[in-house]
């Protein structure tokens, strides 16, 4: 396959299982987030991917981010564009060899990895039912070209932020819940008081709404 990935089986087998993809954030790696992997749901597939751009050992990236002379950070959207589509295919890869059904994914990423899936998620709602988005914003720049057009009554999404996060301000990702549901999207939007991590309320929140997700 592609990319470099850990799976967990779900405990509960049945014909065709539903999916968590992870989506680690910058500098991190596929064991990050699998890390919580045996506390998400049991009939779930949990597969945690690794992104394409080696930072150093064990480091890595879906997309660089640059600075230039005046220290202004700016992330190189062509590469993103590029791991949103490597994401896109790995998606059908999995569903071809894993009894997956293609029609209950759910996205989880953290950080860089939000950014990212927020962009799969508006560029192929068609793959993605669901999207958990963990300390991102959205970067509509990195979607497909008029994404607006496509189909998102079956999208839904989990957002949430921490209020004193150093490395994404929270002002950013405030301003993806209006655009999302201008869009038509359902989303769910939640802060906790800490810094830029997964707080144990925002684990169990967003394992809440899956739960009430499941079909």
């Amino acid at each position: 396959m592609t990319l470099h990935h850990l799976v967990r089986e779900p405990k509960i087998k049945s014909d065709k299982n539903p999916l968590l993809l992870l989506l680690h954030g910058y500098g991190s790696n596929e064991e990050d987030l699998f890390s919580f992997a045996s506390e998400l749901p049991e009939e779930y597939y949990v597969v945690s991917v690794r992104a394409p751009y080696e930072l150093g050992y064990g480091s890595y990236a879906w997309y660089a981010i640059n600075f230039d002379a005046d220290e202004n950070k700016f992330s190189d959207i062509p590469q993103a564009q590029e791991s949103r589509d490597l994401i896109g295919n790995f998606i059908d890869e999995l569903v071809s060899n894993y009894p997956i059904d293609l029609n209950n994914i759910t996205l989880i990423g953290f950080s860089q990895g939000t950014i990212l899936g927020y962009a799969i998620a508006l560029s192929y709602p068609e793959k993605i039912q669901r999207l958990v988005a963990m300390s991102g914003y959205l970067n509509t720049e990195m979607a497909i070209p008029n994404f607006e057009n496509n189909d998102f009554s079956n999208l839904k999404i989990f957002a949430s932020h921490g209020t004193v996060d150093q490395v994404v301000p929270v002002d950013w990702a405030r301003k993806a819940p209006p655009a999302l549901m201008a869009l038509g999207i359902e989303v769910v939007y939640k802060e906790y008081p800490i810094g830029h991590g997964v707080a144990p309320q925002n684990f169990y929140d967003f394992k809440n709404w899956l739960q009430h997700q499941i079909k």
